[in-house]
C-alpha cells in the first residue's frame, strides 16, 4: 500500500516488485510536477541560491541540495506503509524519507530550471529497490547524482547496487 500525501490524505493500492516501484515514481513525478511552480518552493528555492552568482549551475545545485540534506531531517516512514508527502508539506514539516526528500529536492530544482529524475537503487536482490535519490540534469545534459539523505557532496551515489534504474529506464 502507499499513501499519497498531498493536500489530503490518499491510500492507493501499490504493485509489488517492478511494477509497484513504476507506480511510485509516477506519483513522485507527478508531485514535482504540481509543486515545482507553487509560490512555496519557488520562493524557497529563490532564497536558497540568492547568494550564489547568476547561472552559476553547480553552486545552485549544491545551495539546493544542502539546504534538502541539511535541513530537512531524514524519518521513517510510517510503520509497513510507503509514504509520499508533497514538496510543501515537507518544507511545513521539515522532515521526510528519501522519496520525500528527493521530492522536494527535485521540485526545488525545476522550480529554478533545473531538469530532474529519480534514480532507485537496490542492495538485496535485482527485483528489490530499496532506496531513491535526485539526478539533476545540467543545460549541457551533464547529470549529476544528488542523495540528500547522506552527509555526501554532490556527485556522490550510493556504492555497489545490484539493482539500479532511472525513471527513464524503469
Amino acid at each position: 500500500m502507499i499513501t499519497y500525501a498531498p493536500a489530503q490524505f490518499t491510500s492507493l493500492g501499490i504493485a509489488d516488485g517492478r511494477a509497484g516501484i513504476r507506480q511510485t515514481l509516477r506519483l513522485m513525478r507527478k508531485l514535482v510536477t504540481a509543486y515545482r511552480a507553487t509560490p512555496s518552493v519557488r520562493e524557497t528555492a529563490i532564497s536558497i541560491v540568492a547568494s550564489t552568482p547568476p547561472k552559476a549551475h553547480l553552486a545552485e545545485i549544491d545551495a539546493v541540495f544542502e539546504y534538502v540534506r541539511d535541513s530537512i531531517r531524514y524519518v521513517m516512514d510510517v510503520f509497513d506503509t510507503e509514504t509520499l508527502h508533497s514538496p510543501d508539506q515537507v518544507l511545513r514539516i521539515g522532515a521526510g524519507d528519501c522519496d520525500d526528500k528527493s521530492i522536494l529536492l527535485a521540485s526545488l530544482l525545476e522550480s529554478i530550471g533545473y531538469a530532474t529524475e529519480f534514480a532507485v537503487v537496490g542492495y538485496t536482490n535485482r527485483n528489490n529497490f530499496e532506496h531513491v535519490y535526485t539526478i539533476a540534469i545540467l543545460p549541457d545534459g551533464t547529470e549529476i547524482s544528488l542523495d540528500p539523505t547522506e552527509q555526501v557532496n554532490i556527485g556522490w551515489a550510493p556504492p555497489n547496487p545490484v539493482a539500479y534504474e532511472t525513471e527513464r529506464t524503469i
